[in-house]
């Protein structure tokens, strides 16, 4: 792919990372996982009961390729909140287990809400 494709993917992603309290790039979606983690992962934010977007990264090839690049973490899923990496599936499942994630998850939610 391009440079100049990269480029403009990253600058997406950074965007969908500023402009989503809550975003989850994951295989599949939420109601459809297409594998174990990122299902594992979307259960866990669904749980909290607090909004998140999401990102199949599956149907997006360049943000499949490029995503890994943006923070340096080369599996998926991935989540951030309030912009910042948080992990894969095993740190959300610890954050979640913890009683974290929805902590986290409100604040960043509230924070965007003004």
């Amino acid at each position: 792919m391009s440079e100049a494709l990269e480029k403009e993917t990253l600058a997406r992603i950074h965007d969908q990372v500023t402009n989503n309290p809550v975003v989850l790039y994951m295989k599949g979606t939420p109601q459809m996982p297409s594998c174990g983690f990122s299902s594992r992962a979307a259960q866990a934010l669904m749980e909290t009961g607090e909004k998140f977007a999401f990102v199949n990264v599956l149907a997006d090839p360049a943000i499949f390729e490029y995503l890994p690049k943006y923070q340096d973490w080369p599996t998926f899923p991935q989540l951030y909140i309030g912009g910042e990496l948080q992990g894969g599936c095993d740190i959300t499942l610890e954050l979640a287990a913890a009683g974290d994630l929805k902590e986290m998850m409100a604040k960043a939610n509230a924070a965007a809400q003004g």
